[in-house]
């Protein structure tokens, strides 16, 4: 008696679940994220972690003179951090500005001194010729000639090619150099 009873109970179970997994719907299939409309925004998402998101002037940053006494230039050393803190190479456009140190000052940058035209380095080509490997940073030399015990603030800007736009500013001295 209680084989049949355990019996009908184990046919009846059977039943229901077969009832429920078969359905009269079609079976759905896997999953295929390429053919997904919004693909394209989950790989860009996954790369925007390794894109420049801060920017550092290295302390290598110097006046120095070339040639003779009369022309100088400031060697700037630039790397680019992205969000684990590690110094790549990117495609973007530098801005390089240069502006006068006010003393004991609220706000230390006083009136800008010079300009120079941007650097774009979004081909790979040029991109190379600025890069120093052994520093993982970009090396650049502009021409400017100091005056003798002048402090001044270089600011670099980075216009990246998400739109991000990353600033930093480092102060020269050239109280201490021997190019003024």
């Amino acid at each position: 008696m209680r084989t049949k009873t355990f019996t009908k109970v184990f046919l009846v179970l059977s039943s229901i679940f077969f009832l429920f997994n078969a359905g009269c719907g079609q079976k759905s299939a896997p999953l295929d994220i390429s053919s997904e409309p919004d693909n394209e925004r989950v790989k860009l998402s996954i790369y925007s972690q390794y894109s420049p998101v801060e920017i550092d002037i290295i302390p290598l940053t110097e006046f120095v003179s070339v040639g003779d006494a009369q022309q100088s230039q400031i060697n700037l050393y630039v790397s680019l951090l992205d969000s684990f803190g590690s110094e790549i190479k990117s495609p973007c456009v530098f801005r390089f500005e240069l502006y006068e140190k006010v003393q004991r000052s609220a706000e230390p940058k006083g009136q800008r001194i010079v300009i120079w035209p941007d650097i774009d380095l979004t081909e790979p080509v040029e991109n190379n010729r600025y890069w120093r490997n052994f520093l993982r940073a970009y090396e650049f030399n502009l021409p400017f000639g100091p005056a003798s015990n002048q402090s001044y603030i270089l600011e670099v800007t980075c216009l990246c090619p998400t739109g991000k736009r990353l600033t930093s500013d480092f102060t020269l001295d050239t109280q201490n150099d021997s190019t003024g």
